[in-house]
């Protein structure tokens, strides 16, 4: 690390982030992040501020720990962005159309549940009519 680098403490980077400082540790043991270490003392450059982002983004829309580490991989690899930007616009399709057959199959269960619903609603209605006054 260059000694006129911005550094973070995992303290800094919790508070930013809104994260335990175990979440953080939790990702540098799966290899996410890859801290400096003065004795104790775990050392962040922006290059591990920005996996940490990066991670929590990919966590948000549902990519896996894995999926992650592979375009970690994929971008320290190459000499260019692009290998890492069409893997993960791949990712992106594959969970979009994820996300759209789950938001179809909860409309349909919202359906069902309304009509369901409607019928205890009447059935109650009807129950009520026949008890005598």
């Amino acid at each position: 690390m260059k000694p006129d680098q911005k550094t973070f403490t995992i303290t800094e980077l919790a508070r930013e982030f809104d994260v335990t400082t175990r979440t953080i540790r939790f990702y540098e043991d799966q290899g996410l992040l890859e801290p400096d270490r003065l004795g104790q003392r775990r050392v962040y450059s922006r290059r591990d501020r920005v996996r940490l982002m990066l991670t929590l983004r990919g966590k948000r829309i549902g990519l896996s720990l894995q999926e992650i580490r592979e375009l970690f991989a994929l971008y320290d690899a190459a000499n260019d962005d692009e290998p890492q930007l069409l893997e993960f616009i791949r990712l992106l399709s594959e969970k979009e159309a994820q996300l759209q057959q789950q938001m179809e199959d909860i409309k349909v269960v919202l359906r069902e549940i309304g009509q369901l619903r409607t019928q205890c609603e009447q059935w109650l209605e009807k129950r009520a009519a026949t008890l005598p006054q």
